[in-house]
This record gives C-alpha cells, structure tokens and sequence, in this order.
C-alpha cells in the first residue's frame, strides 16, 4: 500500500461521520456506572502518576474471592485514560464479578516498550496482591480494545490469565512507520516488529476471543484474522467473530451488557473451575 492507503486503513475513523459522539459516549456512560456503583478504589501499581486502575468490587462480596475483568483501553497508545473506561463495570459487578479499569503513561511521554512493560506490571501487581483484593487468579479476563487489544496480547504472553477478549486490535506494527500514527511512538522497523504480537512466540496463549465490528477498514479486519490464524497455529484455543453493525469506536460497549455474544463468552470464561 502507498503511505496514503496505509494512513487511511489504519485510521478507524475513516469509516465513520464523526468520531466525537462515541469518546463523549465513553466518557457519560463511564459517569453514569460510577454514579450507579460507586468510584471504586484508585489503587497504585506502580510510582508513577498514571500508574493507577479503577477497581470496583463486586456487589455482596464480602469474605469470598470473586473472578475479575480487566479493561485496557485503546487511544492508539497516545490517548484516553481509565477514567473514560468504567462504562462496563456495572454489568460485572452486579453479577458477583469484579472489573478494573488500568491507566498506562501515554506516548510521547512514554515509549511503547514501557507501555506494555507498565501494563505487564499492573496484572502482575494484581496477582501479587489478590489475597488482599479477594481476586481468584484463576478467573481472570484481561480485554483491551484498539491498542488495547494490542497491550492486552503483549501482556497474556508474559503474565498468566484465564482468557483475553481481543476488540479490533493491532497485531502487526510494522505498517505504522512512516505514518502520522507513529509520531509519537517514533518506533524504526525493528522496534515495530519486535514489539508486534504476530511475531511473537505464543506458545501457551490464553484461551482468547478475537472480534471486531462489521464497520472496520479492512485492514483491521485482516490483522485480527491473521493474529487468531496465528494463536490457532501454535494450537492455542481462539473464538472469531465479527459484531454485526458496530464500529470500531462501539463494537467495545458490547463489554457492558452480558447478555450479548461478547458478555456470554466472558461469562463462560469465569466459570469456576
């Protein structure tokens, strides 16, 4: 592709009218759960300012561990914060689940390395401390949307989890350079490749979910393919699906009802084992 094609696939809101109803959508919807369920607690993972999740624990959960769902969001790395990420966490913790929401240093302050290192970093600290947080550390779904997807795939290589629901990721970054999308990332060739999941060993992987909405470029649609050819290649289960009539930007609010295909398969990944 010309660079111009490149920029155009990978720019998601190529698709759409107007990108602005569905990020002041994360930021109302992610009000009204807070407001319906409380703030939940800030808790540290590490010293840094954004170095923080949202966590809200299940309702009645007093004296028992209770599964989690972990959301990383999306923003190409370079934008949006948990705070517009809780829109979710009613659906899950009124059904005895609980739900965090992670903050990571956004590019340019941060390099992607140190992205998916501070998000390693956040589960890892989960775990240590799950005696203290009730968390059962064998149900636990870490989702991520968008660059999400991509910093939730890096991390279930390194860190053990129960499942992954990958939303309309990136798996392969090496189309980036030369884009206006690696301005900040300011990544070469080599860094791209070595820090894109597609060409990563993911013997062991997760059982993982891989979606995206029907209204995407094709080139979003073509990277999740490829990453679940792959995860079943090194005969890790995958389940595939495309979300009828959703957008890159909405497909995610599928997450905050579990009575759809996406909350279903969270669900059956939480089961007790």
């Amino acid at each position: 592709m010309t660079l111009a094609q490149r920029e155009k696939e990978y720019s998601p809101s190529s698709c759409i009218e107007d990108i602005e109803p569905y990020i002041s959508a994360y930021v109302t919807k992610s009000e009204e759960a807070r407001k319906k369920i409380g703030e939940g607690k800030e808790l540290a993972y590490g010293p840094k300012p954004a170095q923080r999740f949202d966590f809200f624990s299940p309702v009645n959960s007093e004296g028992k561990k209770f599964p989690l769902v972990v959301f990383i969001h999306g923003g190409y790395w370079q934008e949006l914060s948990k705070k517009e990420s809780s829109f979710a966490a009613p659906a899950w913790v009124e059904n005895e689940i609980g739900f965090a929401a992670i903050d990571y240093t956004l590019a340019p302050e941060a390099s992607l390395h140190a992205i998916v290192k501070e998000c390693q970093e956040a589960i890892a600290w989960m775990i240590t401390e799950a005696e203290q947080l009730s968390i059962d550390t064998d149900r636990i779904v870490l989702v991520g949307s968008s660059a999400g997807a991509h910093l939730a795939a890096m991390t279930a290589r390194k860190i053990p989890v129960r499942a992954t629901v990958l939303i309309s990721g990136i798996y392969e970054l090496t189309p980036l350079v030369g884009t206006y999308i690696n301005d900040a990332l300011n990544l070469n060739s080599n860094e791209a490749k070595e820090l894109s999941p597609l060409y990563k060993d993911l013997k062991g992987f997760p059982e993982s979910v891989i979606c995206w909405g029907e209204v995407e470029t094709e080139e979003f649609k073509t990277q999740s393919l490829e990453f679940a050819a792959c995860l079943r290649a090194q005969e890790n289960t995958t389940f595939v699906f495309e979300v009828e009539g959703k957008n890159h930007f909405d497909v995610v609010f599928e997450l905050a009802d579990i009575s759809t295909g996406m909350g279903k398969k969270v669900l059956s990944f939480l089961r007790e084992v």
